[in-house]
């Protein structure tokens, strides 16, 4: 089989690190989460996995390990609770990347819709083999031609892991409005930070990217405050890391509990769910 060569230093390198820490995760907690597709990703491509191997025994390299599957977990819940309402409807994952979370909440009924950009789909279609209710979609998020290929008429739930952190408030708010009006009884699901969240997180990308602070960005202190920006949409919130799942599992140290914990209850870490009306 011949692998697919992943450059230093490129868009596609950036799929690589939740990649990588979903595999990890998979192989150091079984009990607590299953990634079957991420190893099989893994094994497809041409990467030098060393920097990552000798991180990947650290306290905070497992915490980080645990927070993206936290995050698949919390994901999985919403679209399967969705789904038991909407068996037939779509599943969209807004800036797919290499996630198979559609694949993971499939019930034989459901369409899958992936869209990224077309770097990362270009990637994607060589590593990934759709099923047959399985469509990608290269697309830039912002650009809203890809809604018209979306079928919301038997039910359709979005999500976006990982992604808002990047936009502006009023990209995303813009973008929830934009569905709220043209799929009734939709959901969109995606994780959100407070500010001093986004700032931790972004302390880097920021100062690469010359911007001083985060106040344009998009972050969530209070969601039922923060993200009433209509009518016809009803919010509700979990926290991120112990929302859906207490963590109590074999190999999980309880200091990843208790960071866990102040990541949800200071950094306001968050997992929201809207429902359009």
């Amino acid at each position: 089989m011949e692998k697919v060569k992943i450059e230093k230093n490129t868009v596609q390198e950036t799929l690589i690190i939740p990649l990588y820490g979903r595999k990890m995760c998979s192989e150091k907690f079984p009990n607590l989460y299953q990634d079957v597709f991420a190893k099989k990703l893994c094994e497809k491509l041409d990467y030098d996995f060393s920097e990552l191997e000798k991180k990947k025994n650290t306290f905070l390299y497992e915490f980080g390990a645990l927070e993206a599957a936290m995050r698949q977990l919390g994901m999985v819940w919403e679209i399967k609770n969705y789904l038991d309402k909407f068996p037939n409807a779509t599943i969209v994952n807004l800036g797919c990347g290499l996630d198979e979370t559609g694949k993971t909440c499939d019930n034989g009924l459901c369409k899958i819709i992936n869209i990224d950009f077309l770097e990362v789909i270009s990637i994607r279609n060589r590593l990934i083999c759709p099923n047959e209710r399985e469509v990608n979609i290269s697309c830039d998020l912002k650009n809203y031609s890809w809604m018209d290929k979306v079928d919301g008429s038997n039910g359709v739930i979005f999500f976006a892991a990982g992604v808002f952190h990047y936009f502006k408030k009023e990209e995303v708010k813009s973008l929830m409005l934009e569905l709220s009006k043209r799929y009734t009884k939709g959901c969109l699901v995606f994780d959100a930070v407070g500010k001093l969240g986004l700032k931790l997180m972004m302390k880097t990308a920021l100062k690469n990217m010359d911007i001083k602070d985060v106040e344009g960005y998009f972050y969530v202190n209070n969601p039922l405050k923060d993200l009433n920006w209509s009518k016809k949409i009803k919010i509700s919130s979990k926290g991120y890391m112990l929302g859906y799942y207490d963590m109590k599992s074999s190999g999980i140290h309880f200091l990843h509990r208790l960071l866990a914990s102040i990541c949800d209850k200071v950094l306001k870490m968050s997992i929201n769910r809207i429902d359009f009306e």
